[in-house]
C-alpha cells in the first residue's frame, strides 16, 4: 500500500517542532452572522427544510467564507488545518434532509483546504502546511441507549456507521486531505467503526494516509460520555497504529492536563490537545483569551507531553497564534517506550504482567 508523498514531510515536521493544529471552525463562522439565505446560497433556495445551523453546507454555499478562515489559521501559524466536514456524514445530515449530499460536501471541503494549505506552502515552503479530514462522532450512539426507559436500545449500528464513515472518507481522500482525524471521540464504538472505514477506503485506493485519534473526556470523572478512562480508550484504539493520539473540546486546558499526561504514560504514538478555550459562560460563550489560552498550555509544552496542538470550541486565529508563539520555545514530546504486554480495555485498563 503507497503512502502519501505529504506524508514524509509530516514525519520530518513532527520531529523537528511542536506542531500546530487550527481552532474552531464554528467559533469563526458565526462571526460572519450568516442567515438562512446564506446557507442556502441559489442552489438550495427552494429546499425543503430549513439549513441555517448546517455548517458543512458552507463548503457549497458558501466556499470563500470557508477558505478564508483556513487561510487566518494558516497565517496565525497553523500547520494542520481540519476541513469543515466535522458532520459531513449521512448520519448527521439526514437532520437537514442532506444525507445525499455526503460525498460532495467531503470532496469539496478537502479541495478548499487543500488550496488554502498548498498557497501558504508555496509562501513558506521550510513549513509545509497539511490538510486533516476531520471526521466527528455523528449525533448517534452506538454504545449507550437514547431511551433511559429501554437500555438495550440502539439507534444506530455499527455498519450504518461505518458505511457513512466510508463514504466520508472516501470524500476526504479524493480533495486531498493528507490526514484523517476521528475527532471528538464521546463514544469508542462509533470511533472504531469510523477507524475500520478508513482501512477499508485505503485498501480500496491503495493508499494509505495518517490518521489521528482524537477522544473527549465529557466531565470531571476523567471518562469519555462511552465510560472509558483515557487509558483504556488508547487500548481500544490502538490497533489503528495512529500517528497520533489526544483530547480535544469539553474541557478547558486547566481541567484537560491529567488526562493528556495519562496519555503520555502509556501511548507509544505522539500526542495531540486541542482544549476549549476555556469552560462556556451561562451564554454558552468562551471567556478565556488568546493569552490566557495560551499560558494555561504552556506548562504542557515545557513538561514535554506535547507533539501537537491547537483549540477546540471558542478558540480563533488570535489564539493559535498565541499558542503557537509559546510552542515554539519547546521540543515535541518524546512517545513512550511500551514493553510487550496484553493490554486490554473496558471501562478500565487492564495490562497483564
Amino acid at each position: 500500500m503507497r503512502r502519501k508523498p505529504s506524508w514524509a514531510a509530516l514525519e520530518k515536521a513532527a520531529k523537528e517542532r511542536i506542531l500546530i493544529i487550527d481552532g474552531a471552525m464554528g467559533t469563526m463562522i458565526q462571526r460572519h452572522k450568516l442567515g438562512e439565505e446564506h446557507y442556502r446560497g441559489e442552489r438550495f433556495a427552494d429546499h425543503s427544510k430549513d439549513v441555517k445551523g448546517n455548517n458543512d453546507l458552507l463548503v457549497l454555499t458558501q466556499p470563500k467564507v470557508i477558505e478564508d478562515i483556513h487561510s487566518e489559521y494558516l497565517a496565525a501559524g497553523a500547520d494542520i488545518i481540519e476541513t469543515n466536514t466535522f458532520n459531513a456524514q449521512r448520519i448527521s445530515l439526514a437532520d437537514y434532509r442532506m444525507e445525499d449530499l455526503a460525498y460532495e460536501i467531503n470532496v469539496a471541503a478537502a479541495k478548499l483546504a487543500r488550496r488554502a494549505a498548498d498557497a501558504w506552502t508555496a509562501k513558506t515552503p521550510e513549513k509545509p502546511r497539511f490538510v486533516a479530514g476531520a471526521v466527528g462522532p455523528t449525533n448517534r450512539t452506538a454504545s449507550i441507549s437514547p431511551d433511559v426507559n429501554n437500555p438495550d436500545y440502539r439507534n444506530i449500528n455499527f455498519d450504518e456507521l461505518r458505511d457513512a464513515y466510508k463514504e466520508q472518507v472516501r470524500g476526504l481522500v479524493d480533495g486531498g486531505a493528507d490526514i484523517i482525524l476521528i475527532e471528538t471521540i464521546f463514544d469508542t464504538l462509533n470511533a472504531k467503526a469510523a477507524g475500520f472505514a478508513t482501512l477499508e477506503v485505503f485498501e480500496e485506493k491503495d493508499l494509505e494516509l495518517p490518521i489521528m485519534i482524537s477522544g473527549t473526556i465529557t466531565d470531571r470523572s476523567g471518562r469519555t460520555l462511552s465510560g472509558q478512562t483515557a487509558e483504556a480508550f488508547w487500548y481500544s484504539m490502538r490497533h489503528l497504529k495512529p500517528f497520533s493520539i489526544g483530547l480535544n473540546c469539553a474541557l478547558g486546558a486547566e481541567l484537560m492536563r491529567p488526562y493528556i499526561a495519562e496519555l503520555c504514560h502509556v501511548a507509544d504514538v505522539r500526542i495531540s490537545a486541542y482544549p476549549n478555550a476555556g469552560l462556556p459562560n451561562a451564554m454558552g460563550e468562551y471567556d478565556e483569551t488568546p493569552d490566557d489560552m495560551a499560558c494555561k498550555v504552556e506548562p504542557w509544552l515545557a513538561d514535554g507531553l506535547i507533539n501537537i496542538i491547537g483549540g477546540c470550541c471558542g478558540s480563533t486565529p488570535d489564539h493559535i497564534a498565541h499558542i503557537a508563539g509559546h510552542a515554539k520555545k519547546y521540543k515535541p514530546h518524546t512517545p513512550f517506550k511500551a514493553e510487550p504486554r496484553l493490554r486490554l480495555s473496558g471501562l478500565e485498563p487492564f495490562v497483564h504482567g
